[in-house]
């Protein structure tokens, strides 16, 4: 296990900590800068795709609009309450579930999360790739597939370099690069609907009511509910930094509003960009609305990926830690980046993205929803581990089943 450790007063420490409870002196992280990590992690265009993905499945725009506010609001508060968890009892969340779940039966959520986290990062680069590929052609560099695993080798050891320091790190890249990002995003969230004939009343496709049940609920799994229910299992990971002196509605507020306000407003602003016949294609997005703009838009773009890479790199480690692997952190991290690729592989050579984003989406909360359930249950009624000494989540003690 690795040994507590707290960082250095100067400088970016790399982070020793591991699975243990995070010690008082290490937990400087203001609710502030816990804001900015989940902003960061969202403000990707990932999210463009799924706002796109309503008017793919052909609802209207107002009806596409709907669902991602109003599901977000369900979905980020849910995300909220769980950092509010990790906060008070300065675990991690894959050993919270432990409490719960026992020592022997958290090891199977563990290990779904640490796949899943894996998995993420090789989605996420998809994206990033795709932008990158789009803005080298529009210099006319085209490579066809060797170009693509350049490519897509160097954003990975980008990736891979940065999360292998950790917490502190991840920290303050997100609190320097974030807000400069937020401010593109808004500018050219202006520029975007003043320039794109946004279709408001676009009625979508014809559907019987059946078929309008089915498509408003994979939109509400993609990007309604099912997006803030899918980053509960990385919650606690980053709010057991937070300090101790933070009251609990500061934590709430700060983790569910850096959830849902670049959720809903990247989604939306998909969406919009979709209703103009811009497909559902991050790069075909930005190149339709943004025309010899899209070059510099994209390489700012490429931020929100990396930033969201950077946070399943990390918690890849810890899960990895709370099933019992025993391993460095660098080898676990690279370990992630191979099986990321072969992620990335598979969505490349995908027929339709929005397809294979909605089944990869449906995969993950089959297990979140009852995992998270059980979590909050047990929290609120049965075992209170905010009341028990965070150690004994560590050790087997009184958590253990027969």
């Amino acid at each position: 296990m690795t040994t507590s450790a707290p960082p250095p007063p100067t400088g970016v420490p790399f982070d020793a900590h591991g699975i243990e409870p995070i010690g008082t002196e290490s937990r400087d992280c203001s609710p502030w800068e816990l804001f900015w990590i989940w902003c960061g992690a969202n403000i990707a265009p990932i999210n463009w795709v799924l706002g796109a993905l309503g008017i793919t499945l052909g609802l209207s725009l107002v009806e596409t609009l709907i669902v991602v506010a109003v599901g977000n609001v369900i979905g980020c508060a849910v995300f909220g309450v769980f950092n509010v968890i990790g906060h008070r009892t300065a675990v991690n969340q894959m050993v919270l579930g432990r409490a719960a779940f026992g020592r022997s039966g958290a090891v199977v959520p563990g290990l779904v999360q640490f796949l899943l986290t894996m998995g993420w990062v090789g989605v996420n680069t998809w994206v990033v790739l795709d932008l990158v590929m789009t803005m080298l052609g529009e210099f006319g560099l085209t490579g066809g597939i060797w170009l693509k695993v350049v490519v897509a080798t160097v954003i990975m050891a980008a990736q891979l370099g940065l999360a292998l320091y950790g917490f502190y790190a991840i920290r303050s890249f997100e609190k320097y690069t974030v807000p400069a990002t937020a401010l593109v995003m808004a500018v050219m969230t202006v520029l975007a609907l003043v320039t794109t004939d946004v279709h408001w009343s676009l009625a979508g496709q014809a559907m019987s009511p059946g078929d309008k049940f089915t498509a408003v609920t994979q939109l509400l799994t993609a990007i309604g509910i099912g997006w803030g229910l899918t980053w509960i299992p990385y919650a606690s990971d980053y709010s057991r930094f937070v300090r101790v002196s933070s009251s609990a509605r500061s934590v709430f507020w700060s983790s569910a509003l850096g959830m849902y306000v670049p959720t809903v407003w990247l989604a939306a602003l998909g969406a919009c960009l979709a209703s103009a016949g811009g497909g559902s294609d991050p790069s075909a997005l930005v190149v339709s609305t943004f025309g010899v703009m899209a070059v510099p838009v994209l390489l700012l773009l490429v931020h929100g990926p990396i930033a969201t890479n950077i946070l399943n790199l990390y918690s890849c480690s810890l899960a990895a830690l709370s099933i019992g692997v025993r391993a460095a952190r660098w080898k676990v991290t690279l370990g992630a980046g191979l099986v990321a690729s072969i992620v990335l592989a598979v969505f490349v050579e995908a027929d339709s993205f929005a397809q294979a984003f909605d089944n990869w989406m449906v995969s993950i909360l089959v297990w979140i929803s009852p995992w998270a359930a059980i979590m909050v249950v047990d929290y609120a009624g049965v075992r209170q581990p905010a009341t028990i000494p965070a150690a004994k989540l560590i050790n087997p003690g009184i958590f253990q089943r027969a």
